[in-house]
């Protein structure tokens, strides 16, 4: 972008700045950034790791390069070329030390490219994976789309900065390979992932009638539709820069010499690289807003019952103060008006002084135990009734005198799915599918199923 104007590296920076800023209030809606930690949980293998870590990294990367440039491209400002106008200042009139920070700002660049590009061939290897594999395959990690997904991020993470370096010489040129070379990589995942999107509604429609949940079934809708405007995205990157980038390495730049051409290439790239990042996060770290609420409103139940609980043990304390000096004002009465509290009791009790248990006149002289009172009374009610049992078939007497097992009359969606799945041609992966970074209990799928099936009809 050596020819592009000042603007075009403010519409860069702005678009990675609101970017990062979509990052941090997604990432704290999520999970309040404990997806971020080291070790986040049962399911932060060394692969999450990598994937979380080499794609958050891409986003400050590129903010870092815009950022930079976009500085010493408005300190630098323009100058007027006979031939050509007023234009951007060349790099060859810059101050020394704004031409030092050519390479850096070029070699942080090429890094989160490729980091950006090991993110996109993960992508495409895994649903190359979801959409091919069977039932006999379930391991993600002993597939060959694993095996391919890291021999190309290991190439992707040493070309990219290789080129930069061996072509550092002459910053034009060595910007218009390193367009060239990251663009060819990305554009290609791009084209590879068409197959998937065209694939993918006979996949769903396989699933629907393999009996696969709709749960599932409205999951995997939502990430095809998401990829499908992430592959439009990624083309909006990748194309403008290509056409730069082949421009950058002729002879004659008849593109790169066009201010207009140049800034509208690189701005709309700079457009398609930060919605397609943006989508990739969505999809990495899927929101469940119907999850987020209810445990939202949980935690205010369990902030209503705690200062609930502590206004009843203030009321109860109050009233075993009040207590002994009522019962001394009482005692000469033969008719049971003094009354005796039982404090190891879950609900005071109270007695009169002949030995009988008089709950009304106690509730009526101590009016802060009504509510714990009526709250015991229907504990006790509940406590009484039994549990609901699910419907049972009754025993039947065979003709070889044999008795049939009761099983359960109804199973859920879910595991009527689960059940299918067992003797499906589906991946028992995907009823456990959640993020393509994060395979929570795929692993155990087989045996889960085996589990919640212990007792299905005979």
């Amino acid at each position: 972008m050596s020819h592009s104007s000042p603007a075009s590296y403010l519409v860069w920076t702005l678009l990675t700045a609101m970017l990062g800023s979509f990052l941090l209030f997604h990432l704290w809606s999520f999970d309040r950034f404990k997806c971020l930690r080291w070790d986040s949980g049962a399911s932060s293998g060394a692969f999450k790791r990598v994937m979380t870590y080499s794609y958050l990294l891409t986003i400050p990367l590129i903010f870092a390069y815009a950022l930079g440039n976009m500085c010493i491209k408005y300190h630098e400002g323009y100058v007027d070329i006979p031939t050509h106008g007023i234009v951007p200042k060349p790099y060859q009139l810059w101050e020394p030390f704004a031409r030092s920070t050519i390479f850096p700002f070029m070699l942080i660049f090429s890094i989160g490219w490729s980091l950006e590009m090991v993110t996109h061939l993960e992508e495409l290897c895994f649903w190359l994976f979801l959409v091919n594999s069977g039932s006999a395959q379930q391991n993600w990690f002993q597939s060959l789309y694993f095996k391919v997904w890291i021999g190309g991020s290991g190439l992707a993470v040493l070309y990219m900065p290789l080129v930069t370096i061996f072509t550092r010489h002459d910053p034009l040129k060595s910007e218009a390979f390193t367009f060239l070379a990251g663009s060819l990589g990305s554009l290609s995942l791009t084209l590879w992932f068409t197959p998937v999107l065209w694939t993918f509604p006979s996949f769903l429609n396989n699933l629907r009638a393999e009996g696969v949940d709709t749960e599932t079934i409205v999951r995997l809708t939502k990430f095809s539709e998401l990829n499908m405007i992430r592959v439009v995205f990624r083309f909006l990157f990748t194309v403008p820069l290509l056409i730069l980038g082949v421009d950058g390495v002729r002879t004659h730049n008849h593109v790169n010499e066009s201010m207009l051409w140049t800034d509208f290439l690189t701005m709309l790239a700079g457009l398609g690289c930060c919605i397609s990042s943006g989508i990739t996060l969505v999809i990495f770290f899927p929101r469940s807003v119907e999850g987020e609420i209810a445990a939202r409103d949980a935690a205010k139940e369990r902030k209503r019952t705690r200062s609930a609980g502590y206004s009843t043990s203030i009321a109860d304390i109050d009233s075993m103060h009040r207590e002994p000096s009522g019962f001394q004002n009482n005692q000469v009465s033969s008719t049971g008006g003094g009354t005796y509290l039982l404090t190891s009791s879950p609900v005071k009790q109270t007695f009169s002084l002949d030995g009988t248990h008089d709950q009304g006149n106690d509730i009526a002289y101590h009016p802060d135990l009504r509510v714990a009172q009526n709250a015991w009374d229907d504990f006790d009610e509940e406590r009484d009734i039994p549990a609901a049992l699910p419907s049972m078939k009754p025993l039947r007497k065979k003709q070889a005198h044999d008795i049939e097992m009761s099983t359960v009359d109804t199973l859920t969606e879910s595991n009527v799915s689960v059940h299918n799945l067992r003797a499906s041609s589906v991946n028992p992966m995907i009823s456990n599918f959640r993020s393509p970074i994060d395979f929570r209990g795929a692993e155990a799928s087989g045996n889960s199923s085996r589990l919640t099936f212990s007792s299905r009809k005979t």
